[in-house]
């Protein structure tokens, strides 16, 4: 599989110290991140080295990529265990190393990760939160772009599970708005999700994530149910992530 345009722009968005689109990696898979290598450290680590740890890892991706072979079939999660073990590696040997009164040289990073592992995988959490992460980024992606109104309908009707009779009177609008403004806002989200996925996937199992999740990105209507109920899923296991990790940085 060849890294598609949308991750190329990004990753020369990386290399270029574009702001926005460090961002952008922060705040879509910072969490991840920092959820998994506190889960690693056992609490042998305090937070604010996992933070620490935790951008060295982003700040590692890009330029790592420069080494990336698409056709070895790594997916986009197994690029960011890596690097994140070997950050935490790094630290770990830094530590001993000051206990033994020695200096330590930068450990080189293990590329092995590059080709389809033949052993163990990382866990199915871990690949789920990553994936969670990538919805999460598009939802608030749509927010920013939706008018008002129409993403408090989605809000109410999708996230909150508010009915839409209920969700019509509360705002004042007919059944009709309700149900019509819903579909315009689904519609930019399945199309965000497309783009997000395509963005941050760099193999064929990644591409087909979406429908394994409940997330048919075809604007059909017998979809749309299914499609709703696994995006309200999706997003509150996410904003839990976000609460606990917001909770541990603020420790």
């Amino acid at each position: 599989m060849r890294i598609n345009q949308l991750t190329t722009n990004f990753i020369a968005r990386l290399r270029d110290r574009d702001e926005g689109a460090w961002y952008e990696l922060w705040e879509t898979f910072g969490p991840v991140l920092r959820a998994q290598l506190s889960r690693w450290g056992r609490g042998s680590i305090g937070s604010q080295t996992v933070r620490d740890l935790s951008q060295e890892t982003l700040a590692a991706l890009s330029t790592s990529i420069e080494r990336y072979d698409p056709a070895r079939g790594a997916r986009f999660s197994t690029w960011l265990l890596s690097i994140a073990k070997h950050t935490l590696g790094d630290e770990i040997d830094r530590r001993m190393a000051q206990k033994r009164g020695g200096g330590k040289r930068a450990g080189v990073l293990d590329e092995s990760w590059m080709g389809k592992a033949s052993g163990a995988s990382p866990d199915g959490e871990y690949e789920a939160a990553v994936f969670r992460a990538k919805v999460d980024a598009a939802i608030r992606m749509v927010r920013k772009e939706s008018e008002f109104m129409d993403f408090e309908i989605f809000r109410m009707r999708v996230l909150d599970g508010v009915e839409g009779k209920q969700v019509a009177v509360q705002l004042g609008v007919s059944e009709p708005t309700v149900s019509r403004r819903l579909a315009k806002v689904r519609d930019a989200l399945r199309a965000r999700l497309r783009e997000v996925i395509a963005m941050y996937s760099f193999s064929d199992e990644e591409q087909a994530e979406a429908e394994k999740h409940g997330l048919a990105l075809s604007s059909t209507k017998s979809d749309d149910a299914l499609f709703d109920e696994a995006v309200a899923a999706i997003y509150h296991r996410q904003q839990e992530l976000r609460r606990l990790d917001q909770a541990a940085m603020t420790d």
